[in-house]
């Protein structure tokens, strides 16, 4: 079996969880890591929307692919 080393990100995680266990605290950081990443996607579906990159015709092409066999 091959070792596998944590990212520094995982290992802060553990570090985090570490404190409080309960699944109060665990769905907190949860909904906190998500509203991060949801920005950061807001971000850059803005930026590819301010360049041109994306449309809403690419939108509704997109809509139609499955993405799930590519």
């Amino acid at each position: 079996m091959e070792a596998t080393t944590l990212t520094p990100t995982q290992q802060h995680l553990l570090k985090l969880f570490s404190f409080d266990n309960s699944e109060a605290y665990a769905r907190e950081i949860q909904e906190v890591l998500t509203r991060h990443f949801q920005a950061k996607l807001d971000q850059e579906s803005d930026r590819l929307w301010d360049e041109g990159i994306l449309n809403q015709q690419r939108l509704d092409e997109l809509r139609k692919e499955d993405l799930h066999i590519k």
